[in-house]
């Protein structure tokens, strides 16, 4: 598939006519080809966007809420296309390509609904006569940096809401699945969103640090925001930084899941099976540590590895669930967890094979904290599971990690769960749940070394407007000189 970028509101190649190719992961053919962007487009995508803001901040959140609700409705009915983009370019399987544009709809939905939630408020002033007033305006162009995980969810996060807000949007595509992600702008593209209200750059994989670097130092980007690792985040961080940009992050993830000695074991096992394994583990919420109680840590392991070693894995177009790793190189990675693992102590009770870039669904036991898979993101199915003592234990390791993105707690007393819940240093805590789940009008984020700030809901209109005071005073009041 041949790829354009979208500059105010038309196609173009690049300015240089450079492209580069993504390759299918699980084949090695060419899934799409896409532009690769240079300084030329991204000052023409600036351009455009600072020019769109004027009249699209003025905007009334009726025409923005119509355009929005119909680009979810646009991008409901293309989900054929974005499901053989996602295989294609990533790897991934039916079952979740169909899912993330079911939510990445939501979200478009949810942006649609927040656009008359942009309030302010009434401030009691002490000077006489005054009138005073928070008002919350949009912030200007923003610059949203998607990652190929959850290609459509995640690029749809990182737009809806700044443009719902009144803002303009340049979109720099992952590299890994450019076709996809600007699929998502041609849904909104369709619905009658305004030319220069959404952007798309794609570049080479080369050209990502200078990219992105020309992109956040311009002056007319306001806002930053980037999904993706910690490392990365790190480096975003440092540069928007540099420059006074206020940039949200929702970065890594090590998400533990603990069950304590009186929580329902099936109910437990159905929530790590999904919560390790859906999408091959490549998810930022993905359970990439299971801390159980060693009370019920038997039993609870014995229908955890029976459960794992039934799912089936291969080519991600079969009946399988789990597919493709991104890349040989991340399914190289998981053998090399697992040696370390088992080269330290732990025991292999479910998967620990490869074939190509499929991995099976793998489990560790007995894991330690010198192992590597305690403490690194695995991204992909090798998963460790760790035996603790009591409760405190189980507190300590599931914040023995420098991230803190989402946690899950089991337990059959939710008042107990809930103090534990309590003292996780995370964003995100379900009791009794998967630590893996996700809906668009929740504030949704992390902390630690899993980033700052909130998508979702209400809580994201803070991030993409500015709050101002503003004032109708007395022209006749008294000065004191």
């Amino acid at each position: 598939m041949n790829i354009s970028l979208l500059i105010n509101g038309v196609d173009k190649p690049a300015a240089s006519g450079r492209t580069y190719d993504r390759r299918d992961p699980f084949t090695g053919e060419i899934a799409s080809t896409a532009p690769a962007a240079g300084p030329e487009d991204v000052a023409a995508a600036i351009e455009a966007a600072s020019s769109a803001f004027s009249a699209w901040s003025s905007t009334g959140p009726g025409q923005r809420r119509t355009i929005l609700a119909k680009a979810a409705d646009i991008m409901d009915a293309k989900v054929s296309e974005f499901t053989k983009l996602m295989m294609e370019e990533t790897g991934a399987t039916a079952p979740w390509a169909g899912f993330n544009v079911m939510l990445a709809a939501n979200i478009l939905r949810e942006a649609a609904a927040m656009t008359t939630q942009i309030g302010g408020e009434i401030i009691p002033s002490d000077k006489p006569g005054t009138l005073a007033m928070g008002v919350r305006q949009a912030a200007g162009v923003c610059l949203a940096i998607a990652p190929w995980n959850a290609p459509v969810i995640l690029a749809t996060r990182a737009i809806a809401m700044p443009i719902a807000c009144g803002n303009t949007v340049i979109l720099k595509a992952s590299e890994q699945c450019p076709g996809t992600q600007r699929l998502i702008a041609t849904a909104l593209s369709e619905a009658g969103l305004p030319a220069g209200v959404i952007n798309v750059i794609t570049n080479a994989p080369e050209d990502a640090p200078g990219i992105v670097e020309a992109l956040i130092a311009h002056p007319a980007i306001r806002r930053v925001n980037f999904t993706g690792s910690t490392k990365v985040g790190k480096i975003i961080a440092e540069l928007s930084g540099k420059h006074l940009k206020p940039a949200l992050l929702e970065l890594g993830g090590k998400a533990p899941l603990v069950v304590l000695e009186d929580a329902d074991i099936d109910g437990a096992v159905n929530a790590a099976i999904f919560g390790a394994f859906m999408h091959q583990g490549q998810i930022c919420m993905s359970t990439e540590r299971i801390i159980v109680h060693q009370a019920i840590a038997d039993t609870f392991v014995a229908k955890l590895a029976a459960r794992a070693a039934a799912l089936p894995a291969g080519d991600p177009r079969g009946h399988v669930v789990l597919g493709s790793l991104i890349s040989l190189d991340a399914a190289k990675k998981m053998e090399e967890l697992i040696a370390d693992a088992q080269a330290k102590g732990a025991k292999l009770v479910a998967g620990g094979k490869r074939s190509g870039t499929v991995v099976e669904a793998t489990l560790l036991d007995f894991v330690s904290p010198d192992m590597r898979v305690y403490s690194e993101e695995s991204f992909g199915p090798v998963k460790p599971i760790i035996r603790v003592a009591d409760e405190d234990e189980a507190v300590r390791v599931a914040n023995d990690t420098e991230y803190g993105l989402s946690s899950a707690v089991f337990s059959r007393d939710v008042q107990r769960a809930l103090a534990v819940a309590g003292r996780i240093q995370s964003g995100i805590c379900h009791i009794n749940g998967p630590t893996l789940h996700d809906e668009a009008q929740m504030p949704f984020g992390g902390v630690k070394g899993s980033g700052y700030g909130r998508f979702g809901g209400k809580a994201a209109i803070a991030e993409f407007t500015d709050l101002r005071w503003i004032t109708i005073e007395d022209p006749a009041q008294h000065y004191p000189f």
